[in-house]
């Protein structure tokens, strides 16, 4: 897939402005899901929530939905089609704009304080444009994931992969690439092999910015992650 270099050159121009429109949001959803337990006191929601499983969307401003509802963002979009199917599974968005593998294994623990049953992991795209050494990506996404595994050790994992063009060198490009890979081999989790295939860099699908997907590139973005989630909460239908 050609990637425009104009997006990426955005991209690499906008990294500090992806920071706070979204992380009150992310913050509230994951306040809410920890207060909604130690508030709910009647016996009815206790016993419903042991149906419920729970999803938890882990990343940055492409899964908190920068420049758009959140109710358009992909992990809402998941959250219609597990409804329109009578699945019990609640999506959390906890996506923060401008995280860094780093500052998501920083932030971890706090929302592992809640059980998860699946959990998708979507960071390392702000590493790439950083330049940030490929090994520090990998280490530092592998200890989310032992830490959801501490935590959960039966929950799914699903890998959100990335891509870098050439025009960041052909040598950090590839080792980018196989740090998604390699990971979700070392790892046995599943993985999305592009988040934004079929998205990035066609300014048809990106706001204004030429960075974040539109309302169309998000529903595009819900296609990607189905194709392996629906392997996850529906194994008895996957081909």
């Amino acid at each position: 897939m050609k990637i425009n270099c104009n997006w990426i050159w955005a991209l690499m121009l906008s990294t500090t402005l992806l920071g706070c429109s979204q992380t009150e949001t992310a913050d509230q959803t994951a306040t809410k899901q920890e207060a909604g337990t130690e508030n709910g006191a009647t016996e009815q929601p206790s016993a419903k929530k042991e149906e419920i499983k729970t999803i938890l969307f882990f990343g940055n401003s492409l899964t908190a939905g920068y420049g758009l509802e959140p109710s358009q963002a992909f992990p809402a979009l998941i959250q219609e089609r597990i409804d329109s199917l009578g699945l019990p599974y609640k999506v959390v968005n906890a996506g923060v704009s401008g995280e860094t593998s780093a500052g998501g294994k920083s932030r971890i623990d706090w929302l592992l304080k809640k059980p998860v049953d699946v959990f998708v992991l979507e960071l390392g795209a702000n590493d790439g444009l950083r330049g940030i050494d490929t090994e520090s990506t990998y280490n530092n996404l592998k200890t989310i994931i032992e830490k959801v595994r501490e935590k959960n050790p039966e929950a799914a994992i699903i890998l959100a992969g990335m891509q870098l063009p050439p025009s960041m060198g052909q040598k950090y490009t590839r080792e980018f690439g196989e740090v998604f890979t390699r990971l979700a081999k070392d790892e046995k989790v599943y993985l999305i092999p592009f988040l934004l295939d079929g998205v990035g860099g066609n300014p048809e699908l990106n706001q204004a910015d030429g960075i974040h997907p539109t309302v169309e590139g998000q529903k595009i973005l819900a296609d990607n992650v189905w194709a392996i989630m629906e392997q996850v909460i529906l194994p008895e239908t996957a081909e």
